[in-house]
């Protein structure tokens, strides 16, 4: 068995390190979620953990992990009689993110169930986690279908797993515990809101801090059980001082000021629902615990909203997370009660502060305080090899409508186009290919039923076998490839209208975001093109390219197209089932070298003869109109949009449009 690396030998780290802690001594606080860089000590800390849980009296035999105390009812190993548990360490259960369904809640043997009467049951990862830690590492690259299981799970605490008619309940209470890189991709906000704190992690930049890091692993790396035995006396402690915590949590008062500050706290930073407001409580009984003290204090309440609130204060899923330090005194100030004396809640609370200062509201690649000439009534420029310009800042995004890839597809999941899923509304059956996942009742039966003579049938049920069995066909929705090719040329840059630009491009990285697409971002100007943002699932990355994008120079057109035909190659030996949408934002003009116009309709017919999904924003503005965009998009074999047409209503015409120019 291996030796995990000691809980109280990881280097700094002192708010996760505390954030885990405190779900140790109070696990109704609710699961921590660790956001952070790569090679962070994310996973290490929560493997970790686990080794200083107390231990857990479980009914001898109970694949379920039933209390002795107060089994399970209708634990599908019981009724279990009263009696002495037998104890056991606390486990740790790891979901990989690929995992099936049925690794998740556990598999019910449907040709046993349908032919026998039995309920032939094997647990899964959801029955093994009960009483302990549930740990998801790349938590925000979760299969959505697997997400909606842990979110049931999490709400009710049981698991249900029921096929055709033949259900099985267990209990399902675990601490969830999720890691993640906000750069690929974020969490959806239900999940997000299932935990109950957050924590950013990052390398220290402190030379002496990362000489010790490097020395400590070096040393567990050479050692590991010896490495481990240095830090036995520290584990102890930790573990001896969580199980006083628990025993002094029953007795920690919360008083009228403490919950009037709490609730003062949520309502300042404009938090939605109350969870925030219980997380935040049972966070400051369980500081105030470790502490070692029996009164939440205001230093308790304010670091309970560092750990709590960053991540449900984001309004979408641009904003940064963090909370403002000094507005949160403020509202503790005014809130003191008589409950917390003259305490001052200053920086220090137990463990450091948790939370991440709001970002600066300085200027962003130049904003609008520096003046330019501005280019002329058609949007064009005096030259169109005028000189670079600094970035624009994008206008406020709107809601649109979605832009669908015509047909029907195999990808991952998500809620943008037509897709052969595992979860939807059923549209035929099949022979199963490999393990039965979803039976379709009907077709089974009567594949079976001709058969029944023949195989000696003589009671009222029928004989089933394995070649009877069908699969249940499904259709949902899939997660797409939005690859967005944006003209950032001389002819674009009118302050006013890039602004329009990049906010029209924000509302459709927004929308990308809701669909659980991934994208990418390549853009043109000078003599060349670039990949600004390679396919990623992070539209945070793709919002800060996109604003500190500058303008100016020619407009090559077609090395634009002809970069993101490449992008798109290489993403297909990725992830050939990912079908892609790409969205050309330009006026349609094309500028530079020998035929420019003519290079760019070549390069256009690459796609048309692909039959890739496109829509051409048009950017033109102005009294005089060529039209170059909507010429664009009848050689893409696409359509033309205007930046008016993409808001909200007018969009729908568009999504029919581009599906009947691909009929």
């Amino acid at each position: 068995m291996n030796t995990p690396f000691p809980f109280t030998a990881v280097v700094g780290q002192d708010d996760l390190r505390l954030a885990l802690l405190l779900n140790a001594v109070s696990p109704a606080v609710g699961g921590v979620l660790v956001r952070g860089e790569k090679g962070t000590a994310k996973s290490t800390a929560v493997r970790a953990l686990s080794a200083l849980l107390p231990a857990v009296a479980v009914v001898p035999g109970c694949r379920f992990s039933c209390d002795p105390a107060a089994p399970d009812p209708s634990c599908p190993d019981g009724p279990h009689e009263p009696g002495p548990g037998a104890g056991r360490p606390a486990r740790m259960v790891e979901l990989p993110v690929g995992a099936s369904e049925d690794r998740l809640v556990g598999a019910l043997d449907i040709e046993r169930a349908l032919a026998e009467g039995v309920k032939a049951f094997e647990p899964g990862l959801l029955a093994d986690a009960h009483r302990g830690i549930l740990y998801v590492d790349e938590v925000n690259l979760l299969h959505d279908h697997l997400v909606d299981l842990l979110l049931d799970a999490a709400a009710m605490g049981a698991s249900y797993v029921e096929r055709e008619g033949v259900s099985v309940r267990h209990a399902s209470k675990f601490l969830l515990v999720g890691t993640m890189n906000p750069e690929e991709g974020e969490l959806r906000p239900q999940l997000l809101d299932r935990f109950g704190l957050t924590v950013e992690v990052a390398a220290s930049r402190e030379p002496d801090q990362r000489v010790e890091v490097v020395r400590r692993r070096l040393a567990y790396d050479d050692d590991p059980a010896g490495f481990a035995a240095r830090w036995a006396g520290e584990e102890t402690a930790v573990r001896q001082r969580i199980v006083a915590a628990r025993e002094l949590l029953p007795q920690v008062r919360l008083g009228d000021g403490a919950l009037r500050q709490i609730a003062a706290t949520c309502a300042a930073f404009e938090v939605d629902g109350m969870r925030a407001d219980i997380v935040m409580a049972r966070t400051a009984t369980a500081l105030a615990a470790w502490a070692g003290r029996t009164d939440v204090l205001a230093e308790d309440v304010r670091q309970a909203a560092l750990l709590a609130l960053p991540h449900r204060r984001r309004r979408n899923p641009f904003d940064a997370p963090g909370l403002d330090e000094d507005k949160l005194d403020e509202t503790l100030e005014q809130f003191s009660g008589e409950d917390e004396g003259d305490d001052d809640p200053g920086p220090d609370g137990p463990g450091g502060g948790g939370g991440q200062p709001a970002p600066d509201d300085g200027p962003q690649g130049g904003g609008d305080t520096s003046a330019r000439p501005e280019a002329g009534e058609d949007g064009e420029p005096q030259a169109s090899g005028g000189r670079e310009q600094s970035a624009v800042r994008a206008a406020e995004p709107f809601r649109t409508k979605v832009l669908s890839v015509p047909g029907i597809g195999e990808g991952a999941a998500g809620r943008r186009s037509r897709a052969r899923t595992e979860h939807g509304r059923t549209t035929g059956a099949r022979r199963p290919r490999g393990a039965l996942t979803k039976l379709h009742l009907a077709a089974t039966v009567q594949a079976a039923a001709p058969h029944q003579r023949a195989r000696g049938r003589s009671g009222p049920g029928l004989v089933i076998r394995r070649d009877d069995l069908r699969q249940a066909g499904r259709e949902g929705r899939e997660g797409n490839l939005v690859l967005f090719v944006v003209d950032a040329s001389g002819s674009m840059a009118a302050r006013q209208r890039m602004s329009a630009v990049k906010g029209a491009v924000l509302s459709l990285l927004l929308d990308a975001y809701q669909r659980r697409d991934k994208v990418g971002l390549v853009t043109f100007r000078g003599s060349a093109a670039e990949v600004a943002l390679p396919p990623t699932s992070s539209v945070d990355a793709a919002a800060a390219r996109l604003e500190s994008l500058p303008t100016g120079g020619r407009t090559p057109l077609a090395a634009g197209l002809l970069k993101a035909h490449e992008v798109l190659r290489v993403e297909r030996l990725r992830d050939p089932a990912r079908r892609a949408l790409v969205v050309v934002v330009t006026d349609g003009r094309a500028t530079g070298g020998p035929e420019p116009v003519a290079l760019a309709g070549r390069a256009a017919r690459l796609f048309a003869a692909e039959q890739v999904a496109s829509v051409v924003v048009d950017c033109e503005s102005g009294p005089v109109r060529l039209g170059l965009a909507g010429q664009l998009a009848g050689e893409l074999g696409g359509t033309a949009v205007t930046l008016d047409e993409l808001r909200a209503d007018a969009i729908a015409g568009l999504v029919k449009d581009v599906q009947r120019r691909a009929a």
